[in-house]
């Protein structure tokens, strides 16, 4: 069996509950083959030149590879060219790219140095699986360096229209670097779609076969793998003491509510001012909700050095405030607005105890807190979840309360029918969605990729 080796950003030990389910299932497979999971190390050393210092600790019979980043190279690799032009033009926000900061040399080489890092470390028949937008290039660095192993990447971001992605200065370097791979996944059928428009109207890639093209002398696959959550791991989560005491305490202090949850990065692409829009027209428009409904909106801190972000924060705190403001009491807070991050032991406890999930995104690779929240409820009691159309997981989720999120008063109306939705019907959506995530399980997505990488010619 060959050698699994798995390469992003960062490393996680699978070992470990916080890790979080794609740890857990990618440590499976490297459990299965004596891995290596190569990445960096989140060490951002102030000074210095060149290749980062490599670290190597073993976690069971898996290896774990890390490198530093200098303080140049976070900021220009990471903070500059994968977040702050990736990031928002793969999201459809052009208007918060920074395409003038030069960053594109600095993401170059930082993958060049991950090449360099990785060579020495690879075996003959090793199997090779990178991950996410930060290291699109990575194959084609190894590849330069002679590497002839089978290497396969997945996308777990969006993929925007091809016109889109061609407002990406040097677009063509970046896509060509994906036919250095030999199969490419995306997470969902019009992510796909998006991706073989570009290749062949911006690439010039021939297609040879289904979902396959051709073009620079290589012929790439590619596919759509929708990723999942561990449905098991995380409903053990639920039946945990922290969970337990968070739904406990939930239901002592909110025993006359009905909870709205919503758990969040705090990032432009989640949507949260527009959530918020539509909890105020909620209770504007159906006043039965007044001294009932209460929205529990966890944002987690996200990149609070860029711009943008501190945009995004005053903006929702500024909304919560005003719609506590205007229709708080003494004895109830509409909005309890949180901006930190929740321990993920207690957050199925938060899930389990709301009538109503909300992940309503302006755009998502696929978002697994919908899954999460699907997973955790009570099939007796299920609570109902509302899901923005534009989060990958809408494919997949169809009995979920399907919105468009720059719809307020549609998003309102979806909430409304949500919490007051009889018994019967949401029993009947939470089987079909729990049996949906159940089906096509992480376990399911990584085993279906990984058969594909190994069916395609290296």
């Amino acid at each position: 069996m060959s050698r699994l080796v798995v390469v992003s950003n960062r490393v996680a030990d699978p070992r470990k509950t916080a890790a979080g389910g794609l740890a857990v299932a990618l440590g499976e497979a490297l459990a299965e083959t004596g891995g290596l999971w190569f990445g960096t190390s989140g060490t951002v050393v102030d000074s210095g030149h060149g290749e980062g210092k490599l670290h190597t600790h073993r976690a069971g019979n898996v290896t774990l590879a890390t490198v530093d980043l200098t303080q140049e190279d976070h900021d220009s690799y990471y903070r500059g060219y994968a977040n702050g032009v990736l990031w928002p033009v793969f999201h459809y926000r052009l208007d918060l790219a920074d395409f003038d900061a030069g960053h594109i040399e600095g993401y170059r080489r930082v993958n060049r140095m991950f090449a360099h890092r990785l060579r020495p470390l690879l075996q003959p028949d090793d199997v090779i699986w990178v991950h996410d937008y930060h290291l699109i290039p990575l194959a084609a660095e190894l590849r330069a360096m002679g590497c002839q192993q089978r290497i396969g990447f997945f996308l777990h971001i969006p993929v925007p229209p091809p016109l889109i992605l061609a407002a990406i200065p040097a677009h063509d370097w970046l896509m060509r670097a994906l036919f250095a791979y030999d199969l490419v996944g995306v997470q969902s059928q019009a992510d796909l779609t998006h991706l073989s428009r570009y290749l062949l109207s911006e690439a010039g890639a021939e297609a040879v076969g289904e979902n396959t093209f051709g073009a620079f002398n290589r012929q790439l696959r590619t596919g759509a793998f929708p990723i999942g959550i561990d449905v098991d791991e995380f409903t053990a989560l639920a039946d945990g003491e922290e969970a337990r005491a968070m739904i406990a305490t939930l239901r002592e202090q909110y025993a006359k509510r009905q909870l709205l949850a919503g758990v969040d990065r705090l990032d432009y692409s989640k949507g949260l001012p527009q959530r918020v829009r539509a909890f105020r027209t909620l209770l504007e428009r159906y006043p039965e909700n007044r001294h009932s409904a209460t929205l529990i909106q966890v944002a987690a801190p996200s990149r609070e050095d860029v711009h943008a972000y501190g945009d995004i924060r005053r903006e929702l705190e500024g909304l919560c405030g005003a719609v506590n403001g205007d229709f708080g009491d003494i004895d109830w807070m509409p909005v309890r607005y949180i901006h930190r991050t929740v321990a993920r032991k207690r957050v199925p406890g938060l899930y389990r105890s709301a009538r109503v999930g909300l992940v309503t995104p302006l755009r998502d690779g696929m978002n697994l807190v919908a899954k999460e929240f699907v997973a955790v409820q009570d099939p007796a009691d299920p609570g109902v979840l509302v899901l923005s159309r534009f989060a990958g997981a809408a494919e997949q989720l169809r009995d979920a309360l399907l919105v468009n999120p720059y719809d307020t008063q549609a998003t309102a109306d979806a909430i409304q029918r949500a919490l007051h939705m009889p018994l019967q019907e949401r029993q009947m959506r939470h089987a079909r969605l729990l049996e949906e995530i159940r089906r096509h399980d992480v376990h399911w997505w990584r085993r279906g990729f990984l058969a594909a990488l190994t069916e395609t010619s290296a």
